[in-house]
């Protein structure tokens, strides 16, 4: 079994999932993981797929070649095997929440002050809220703590670089649902 990451990207309309996942499914196609947004107008998909036929990554590439002549942008990568198998990640999973004036920066100071700590991002999104005269910036994301580490020792970290940036941080443990 072949396992592909796929991105695909362009102007957002109607019809781009229902367009990707009909090509998918007519080709065997399972999606395994996946993320899709709209980035400034932009619709984005990530998807990780698997196909049982042993079918090339340039020979499935070609079935999406008229979403191309929509002006939507087609990426496929083969996978090593072993890639396509969800991570175990282990510690406590927490969201990291905030809100602020927009400026440069905003990003890079809690991702670096998290990877100082050994935090692993495992989701990340920002979107410019509020009004054009009073835009708000607002960055959610979910991190994994490395063992030792609590909630309430991130808080305290945060604290400190919500006061440098002018923002308001807010951090929260999530109690994942087993099913």
């Amino acid at each position: 079994m072949n396992h592909y990451a796929l991105t695909i990207i362009g102007r957002d309309h109607p019809g781009i999932v229902s367009r990707v996942t009909e090509i998918l499914y007519r080709r065997g196609c399972n999606i395994a993981d996946s993320s899709c947004s709209i980035l400034g107008g932009q619709f984005a998909m990530l998807l990780i797929i698997s196909q049982p036929e042993e079918e090339s990554g340039e020979d499935l590439l070609h079935y999406f070649a008229p979403l191309e002549e929509e002006n939507l942008s087609v990426f496929l990568r083969t996978l090593r095997p072993g890639g396509e198998i969800r991570l175990h990640l282990q510690g406590e999973l927490c969201m990291v929440s905030v809100y602020g004036s927009d400026k440069p920066g905003i990003v890079y100071r809690v991702a670096r002050e998290l990877g100082e700590r050994e935090i692993n991002i495992t989701d990340l999104n920002t979107k410019l809220i509020g009004s054009e005269q009073r835009p708000v910036y607002v960055m959610m994301l979910e991190a994994m703590l490395p063992a030792g580490m609590s909630v309430k020792d991130l808080e305290q970290a945060m604290a400190a670089v919500a006061g440098e940036l002018q923002v308001d941080i807010s951090v929260r443990a999530i109690n994942p649902v087993e099913l």
